[in-house]
């Protein structure tokens, strides 16, 4: 179709008779379409057609949402960055990924270069821990813990405020970039990261980012699980996968909208990990 085709279809949304089989027809034409809604519902002074616009340019970025997500699990959802940007664009369609990846690229740079070849474990995470908690200021948003902006790896880069979900991945993402041995943890009620040293005897410790990177070792973690009053698990101490990190990232955003009573939102981020699941 034409521009003026286009735009002549979306001003036909103004006859109620014919409304819904022209927003079938809309939706038919997919995302690339959006520009043109929105430059309709910049031109519309009714709230009404405004409304229609929104529902539809919603629905197209939903629909496209949901196409992406299924194409990066079957790719094998190797790429954690991508995962949790593709969650980032539920709220933020707009959301930049060479931003984020810009970001995290920064972060890297700067743990690199006060780095050595020759350093433990221990103060490799030290020099991590400077750079992400006390340099760049990440810390834990306890504040409004139940937010859904927590989830949201734009806002927490934006603010320096996440979940303990959020504030790993980050960590996670430059420790991978320096190559380290690092990987997500599954606890439940708390995301953490383990450091699986290479050298040989050396133990597997824990990492906190929740707490500025304190350091657990295997029996802080059992002790934690102890207090909860629940059956240990083997993945209580074990490296997940990128598809359970966004899978649990999206468990989060959809418990925030649930608890903001929010109830259309959180049935759709529903939909959305039902393709991850």
């Amino acid at each position: 179709m034409t521009n003026k085709e286009i735009k002549a279809l979306i001003s036909l949304l103004d006859d109620p008779e014919i409304a819904p089989q022209i927003q079938d027809k809309i939706q038919n034409l997919g995302e690339s379409i959006i520009p043109f809604l929105e430059e309709s519902w910049e031109e519309t002074l009714d709230g009404q057609q405004q409304q229609r616009l929104e529902d539809l340019i919603h629905h197209l970025q939903f629909e496209g949402l949901q196409q992406r997500l299924k194409v990066w699990r079957e790719a094998g959802a190797t790429d954690l960055l991508e995962g949790m940007w593709l969650l980032n664009t539920f709220q933020y369609p707009d959301a930049d990924f060479q931003a984020l990846n810009r970001a995290i690229e920064q972060l890297r740079f700067e743990a690199w270069t006060a780095l050595r070849p020759d350093m433990h474990p221990a103060d490799q995470v030290q020099t991590l821990n400077y750079v992400i908690f006390r340099q760049h200021k990440f810390a834990a948003n306890t504040q409004h813990f139940h937010s859904p902006a927590n989830s949201m790896l734009q806002r927490v880069i934006e603010t320096k405020r996440g979940n303990p979900l959020t504030l790993c991945v980050i960590y996670l993402l430059v420790a991978q970039r320096l190559k380290l041995p690092v990987f997500g943890v599954n606890l439940p009620n708390l995301f953490v990261l383990t450091f699986r040293p290479e050298l040989k005897g050396a133990e597997p410790f824990y990492i906190n980012c929740y707490n500025r990177g304190l350091v657990l070792s295997r029996t802080d973690i059992e002790h934690y699980v102890s207090q909860l009053n629940i059956t240990s698990n083997p993945m209580f101490y074990e490296p997940c996968s990128n598809l359970d990190i966004v899978r649990r990232a999206m468990r989060n955003l959809q418990m925030s909208f649930e608890k903001l009573q929010e109830p259309l939102k959180a049935a759709e981020v529903a939909v959305l990990l039902s393709i991850l699941e």
